[in-house]
């Protein structure tokens, strides 16, 4: 398998765990769109449908969902190229920022008042906290340089 240089913790992550976290919300912005704006923010949520331009929308959002997903179980499976992880984590970084930023509407204490969460807020929130996490401590090397010396000692 690519990439079978790096740590594990950081295979274990990229190509399995947040692929398939990143599934199930494309599995809810598609298939259950009105779940999906219940959890977002209840009190906004349409009901009882979803209006087509909210359901068109948020399958687009699954469609999105499903290609990050898909683009990164794959494309980094493709390859041992540590430039090419880079890059695409980095990218995935901003995402993650871009993500948290998304949810400000719902007020500060929606970063922090972990009572208060639900599953989509554990999604938004921690989920995200920790997958720009582990995207900061692979894009600084953290665990990597003994495997990457090792690496380029034998080429």
């Amino acid at each position: 398998m690519a990439g079978t240089n790096l740590p594990l913790a950081y295979r274990i992550f990229f190509l399995l765990i947040e692929p398939i976290a990143t599934a199930v919300g494309a599995f809810y912005a598609h298939f259950r769109p009105d779940k999906y704006l219940h959890l977002t923010h209840a009190a906004s949520a349409p009901s009882p449908t979803v209006p087509l331009g909210t359901e068109i929308a948020l399958s687009q959002l699954g469609n999105l969902y499903l290609a990050f997903a898909l683009s990164e179980a794959l494309v980094l499976r493709c390859t041992a190229d540590l430039r090419v992880w880079r890059a695409f984590l980095f990218v995935l970084l901003i995402a993650d920022f871009g993500h948290l930023y998304t949810v400000r509407a719902l007020g500060p204490s929606i970063y922090y008042d972990v009572s208060a969460w639900n599953a989509i807020d554990w999604g938004n929130i921690p989920y995200v906290y920790f997958a720009a996490a582990v995207r900061i401590a692979f894009l600084s090397g953290v665990g990597m340089r003994s495997k990457v010396q090792t690496t380029k000692k034998r080429a």
